[in-house]
């Protein structure tokens, strides 16, 4: 008899072959429909209440999936798609976890039947190649020349991402909001030059965007009362230098022998501080931001000559006001030169809601926009916020890649018909396998019409036959419960989020229906110890 080979620890749980595999496919259809009822402009809302009971309402797929705490390892690849969906293009989380979903749903009867999961894989990569052709060989450029029509495009890109949103009552409000900013930024594009700042109170309509730069007013010591609010076309110095008397260091030691001597010490400082704060005046600026504190003597001496000064900047604050102003961060004031100061048409100071912010506008080199959100609820502003985080990368997206296809499941029937019809020129399994791939494909269109409480068979059945006449736009119409040209009626997204979200979601599903085997380690530290009840010491029982 062969003596048996142990060789994993004990306590290693392993499971393989294809129970395995379809445990995981479920797994991941579990994850699917967790976000599958947020999908489209009647989507429902989800509320998470977190570990320190904090609660988070939101219909974006990729904070639904962030806030899970999802253990299961394969289904763990879902949230991956969602995250990285999010960070490329912004818009499309919801759509890439349920095509994904879908796909392994459409794929489990022939894993079940015993087709081989590589046959699968090598059809699906099929798919989505040609998928990807097609959209690039249909797609609609915008074009740059007319500007009003560039920038109307653009507009409707926004409307579009917004449209599923928790602000879709305000979107024709905010569209506008979301293009200006935008086209404010330079050629790159840069996400973190558009500041978003929540203020509690007043309605989303107070919302206002601000071309320059605006932060809420920092900490401040007694004499900033008695500065001027307001200037025009002032010199702005950058600092990175305590403007304040700074506290021995513990362990330092200083012998003195007589009063006269200590008191030298305490001038000595003084000197200092006056020293520096003497050249910032010298340098002609009226306005001086620094990102380290700036003390009370400080404060007074400014607000004595007629200065503003703001301590403690946050560093992204102080990053965008030199995008907006100019000049330099200096961590000295020897150098203090107009060419390393900034300016602006106008500084003011302004009460907005229950805080006080700080205005610079009419920036010469503006490069960048503040958006001051306003809204009752704290989660209905992080919502707020989340959505026209979307609805700017969308834009952005449509800038830099100017195809655009039609929204609304249209893109989708048209390649769920096109795969179709290329199944019927192939043999073998790849026929039944891209044919399951272009089923999956409708999971988008029917989704939407189960969220706004349709016929979704009635509904795609008329989808399916416009599709064959050569519409290529139909889609659905949510708004009159039937389809329509999604083209015509301005339901636009750029095409790389669709690009972006099959190729995720069929990367997602190949990566799964490749994985045969999962081994699970023991914890470690959790040995036997666990079997022992605790006793009252020396052996005594409970």
């Amino acid at each position: 008899m062969q003596p048996q080979i142990i060789l994993l620890k004990e306590g290693t749980e392993s499971s393989q072959g294809k129970s395995q595999l379809i445990s995981n496919i479920n797994a991941c259809q579990a994850i699917a429909d967790c976000v599958r009822t947020t999908l489209g402009p009647r989507g429902s809302d989800k509320l998470i209440v977190n570990n320190n009971g904090n609660a988070t309402i939101s219909n974006d797929g990729a904070t639904i999936m962030k806030m899970l705490d999802v253990v299961h390892p394969a289904a763990r690849t879902l949230v991956d798609i969602a995250k990285s969906q999010d960070a490329e293009v912004g818009d499309g989380t919801t759509s890439v976890v349920l095509l994904a979903g879908e796909l392994l749903r459409q794929v489990k009867p022939y894993i079940e039947e015993g087709v081989h999961s590589q046959v699968t894989i090598k059809a699906y990569r099929k798919a989505t190649n040609l998928c990807i052709e097609k959209i690039n060989e249909i797609a609609v450029t915008i074009g740059k020349t007319n500007e009003a029509e560039y920038r109307a495009s653009l507009e409707k890109c926004a409307a579009t991402a917004m449209s599923s949103k928790l602000i879709h009552g305000q979107k024709d409000f905010f569209k506008k909001m979301v293009v200006d900013a935008v086209l404010m930024l330079d050629t790159l594009l840069p996400l973190d030059m558009i500041g978003i700042k929540k203020v509690p109170g007043g309605g989303l309509e107070d919302t206002l965007l601000v071309q320059g730069v605006a932060f809420k007013k920092t900490f401040s010591y007694a004499g900033f009362e008695m500065q001027p609010k307001s200037y025009d076309n002032p010199k702005i110095a950058l600092l990175n230098i305590e403007l304040e008397l700074k506290a021995e260091r513990d362990n330092a030691e200083v012998r003195v022998s007589n009063v006269a001597e200590y008191q030298k010490i305490v001038d000595a400082e003084w000197g200092i501080l006056y020293d520096k704060l003497d050249k910032i005046h010298q340098s002609g600026a009226k306005i001086v931001l620094s990102k380290l504190p700036i003390g009370d003597v400080a404060t007074q001496y400014f607000s004595d000559r007629d200065m503003f000064c703001a301590g403690r900047v946050p560093e992204e604050d102080l990053k965008r006001t030199i995008k907006a102003c100019g000049g330099s961060v200096l961590t000295t004031v020897g150098d203090l030169k107009d060419s390393t100061m900034g300016t602006c048409e106008r500084f003011e100071e302004k009460q907005i809601g229950s805080d006080r912010f700080n205005f610079f506008t009419g920036c010469p080199h503006a490069k960048t926009c503040t958006v001051v959100l306003r809204g009752g609820a704290e989660q209905f502003m992080d919502e707020t916020e989340r959505s026209l985080h979307d609805a700017i990368m969308i834009v952005r997206r449509a800038m830099k890649n100017d195809a655009i296809v039609a929204g609304g499941g249209a893109i989708e029937m048209e390649l769920s018909k096109y795969l179709r019809d290329v199944s019927r020129t192939i043999a073998g399994k790849e026929q039944l396998l891209i044919g399951a791939y272009a089923k999956a494909l409708e999971v988008i269109p029917r989704q939407l019409c189960d969220n706004a409480g349709f016929d979704s068979t009635n509904i795609l059945n008329k989808l399916r036959q416009k599709h064959a006449q050569g519409h290529k736009w139909y889609g659905v119409d949510i708004m009159n419960e039937d389809i329509a040209d999604n083209f015509h009626e301005c339901v636009w997204e750029p095409s790389l989020v669709k690009i972006n979200a099959l190729t995720a979601a069929s990367e997602a599903a190949c990566l799964i229906l490749s994985v045969d085997e999962t081994v699970k380690n023991p914890k470690s530290g959790g040995g036997d110890m666990g079997g022992m009840p605790a006793g009252r010491g020396r052996g005594r029982p409970m």
